[in-house]
């Protein structure tokens, strides 16, 4: 039950990326609901890998390199749906720190 009200908190903070930053398009809730469950696997599945073999860089950035990562997921996930589409990889990087700023606020919440 937890799990699904995260599922429908995370597509709802997904809508509301799209409302306050025009960069990041998305066609309704149903494609917000499909778009945080690929972003959601994307995270868990290609991310680890990517940290994994970004170390030496992450390192010499101080951690700051994660950011560019999770943009990749992010701008992956645009690139993928057809109802989630983000403008380029800037928007990207906006999009995804104001996705995860709200996944924050929904974590301490939830």
């Amino acid at each position: 039950m937890k799990l699904i009200l995260k599922w429908f908190l995370y597509a709802i903070a997904l809508v509301a990326v799209s409302q306050l930053y025009p960069g990041v398009q998305v066609a309704g809730f149903t494609a917000a609901l499909v778009a945080a469950a690929v972003i959601g696997l994307l995270n868990t599945i290609v991310r680890p890998v990517l940290v994994l073999l970004t170390l030496p860089v992450t390192v010499v950035t101080l951690g700051l390199f994660l950011f560019v990562i999770n943009a990749l997921m992010f701008w992956l996930a645009g690139s993928i749906l057809a109802g989630f589409q983000v403008s380029g990889f800037g928007a990207a990087l906006l999009g995804s720190l104001i996705y995860s700023a709200l996944g924050l606020l929904i974590d301490a919440v939830v």
